[in-house]
C-alpha cells in the first residue's frame, strides 16, 4: 500500500516559488515600493536556494536580482502571466507517496471570489509547459490555498474554521467530508480546528499562515494581542486559549511561543492593515522573517529563533507587502526536494 505523506515546510528544499508584481497587477500604485521588497526575498532565498519566478518579463526581474546581488546561478524566471503575487496560495502543494513527491494542483477562486484568479489558476500549468516540474503535476477538484494550512510533517494539519468551513470555498462538503477528501489528499489523520482569531485588513479569511504556525518538536509559534483596548485582543486571546488546550499525537501540550504585537499600520484611507510575524517562511537552512519598521521586530526574531535554533533568522522589511494585506510567507511557496528539474 502506498504511504502518502505531506511534508513539513522545514524539510529540504530544491528551491521556492514567486510570481513578480508588474504594471497590470494591483501593486500598480506601488510598485516603486514592493519591487525592493521583492528583490531583497529573492536574493535571500538564492543565499540558500534554487527561486522560481513567474513574471510576465523575465530579462526584466532578472536585471533587477542582478544589481541587488542576487546568485543568478540560482535564479530561474519564466515567462508567464499573472494576476498577482500570491504564490502561498495558487502555488503548489507538495505530497510524498513511498518518498516519491507529487505536486497538487488545487483550485484558486481568489479568496473565496474576491479577486481576479484566471491568469495565476493556471500558472502551474504554464510552469509545467517550461519544463519546470520533475514531479507530476495533478490537478485536485478542490478549492484550497497553502496558506490556509499547516503540516507537522506527521499527520497533523493545523487550520482555521474561517476559512476551510467557509461557503465561499467548497460550500459542496461538510467539516467530516472535507476532512476526509483533505485526509485522502494529504496522507494525514488528524486536525486541529481553530475557532477563533482574525487579522483586521485580511482578506483570506483568516489564512492560519498569518496566526499560527507548526515548528519542529512540537512547537507553536503564535500572535499575541497585548493590547485590551485592540479590536483583536479578545479573538486571539480565545486563540492562545485554544492553542493551550492542543496537545500532541503522543497527549501532552505543545510548547507554545508567543510572538509580539506591532503597532497597528493603515494605509492611506485609514484601512488597518495585517501586519503579522507568524508569516515567515523556512527555508534550507534559514528562516525569512516579515519586520514592519517596529520596535517588537527584534524580539519577533528572537521568538523565531527559539522554535528554529539550529538556522539563520534573517529579517526582511515588508511594510510595503501589508499594502495588498499580505505578507512574505504569502509571496512564497516551498518547493520541496524532488520537485525541481535542477
Amino acid at each position: 500500500m502506498t504511504i502518502r505523506r505531506l511534508p513539513a515546510e522545514w524539510e529540504p528544499q530544491d528551491g521556492v516559488l514567486l510570481a513578480w508584481p508588474h504594471e497590470e497587477s494591483d501593486w500598480h500604485p506601488y510598485l516603486d515600493r514592493v519591487e525592493p521588497v521583492f528583490d531583497r526575498i529573492a536574493a535571500e532565498i538564492s543565499r540558500f536556494e534554487p527561486v522560481v519566478i513567474a513574471a510576465p518579463d523575465p530579462a526584466y526581474v532578472t536585471s533587477r536580482l542582478a544589481r541587488c546581488g542576487a546568485d543568478l546561478s540560482r535564479v530561474r524566471v519564466y515567462q508567464v502571466e499573472t494576476n498577482d503575487t500570491w504564490a502561498r496560495d495558487f502555488g503548489p502543494i507538495t505530497v510524498q507517496d513511498d518518498g516519491v513527491p507529487r505536486l497538487l494542483n488545487f483550485g484558486f477562486n481568489g479568496w473565496g471570489l474576491k479577486f481576479p484568479s484566471d491568469l495565476d489558476n493556471r500558472i502551474n500549468r504554464k510552469l509545467q509547459g517550461h519544463g519546470v516540474w520533475k514531479a507530476p503535476l495533478e490537478t485536485v477538484g478542490l478549492i484550497l490555498e497553502g496558506g490556509s494550512i499547516e503540516s507537522d510533517g506527521e499527520g497533523t494539519i493545523l487550520t482555521t474554521e474561517e476559512c476551510l468551513l467557509n461557503d465561499n470555498r467548497n460550500p459542496h462538503l461538510t467539516r467530516d467530508e472535507l476532512e476526509q477528501e483533505l485526509h485522502g489528499l494529504f496522507g494525514t489523520d488528524r486536525f486541529l480546528w481553530l475557532a477563533n482569531g482574525y487579522l483586521a485588513g485580511d482578506d483570506t479569511d483568516s489564512h492560519v499562515d498569518t496566526l499560527a504556525r507548526l515548528c519542529p518538536n512540537d512547537t507553536i509559534v503564535y500572535v499575541t494581542c497585548d493590547d485590551p483596548d485592540d479590536e483583536h485582543f479578545n479573538a486571539l486571546s480565545a486563540m492562545e486559549a485554544e492553542l493551550k488546550a492542543f496537545t500532541t499525537r503522543e497527549g501532552k501540550p505543545y510548547r507554545l511561543i508567543p510572538l509580539p504585537w506591532p503597532h497597528p499600520c493603515f494605509d492611506e484611507e485609514g484601512t488597518r492593515l495585517p501586519a503579522t510575524y507568524a508569516n515567515f517562511l523556512v527555508v534550507n537552512g534559514a528562516v525569512l522573517v516579515p519586520t514592519y519598521q517596529d520596535k517588537k521586530d527584534t524580539a519577533a526574531l528572537e521568538a523565531i529563533g527559539r522554535a528554529f535554533p539550529e538556522c539563520e533568522i534573517v529579517g526582511i522589511d515588508c511594510l510595503p507587502l501589508i499594502l495588498q494585506h499580505g505578507s512574505l510567507h504569502c509571496v512564497t511557496m516551498q518547493l520541496p526536494v524532488g520537485t525541481l528539474k535542477i
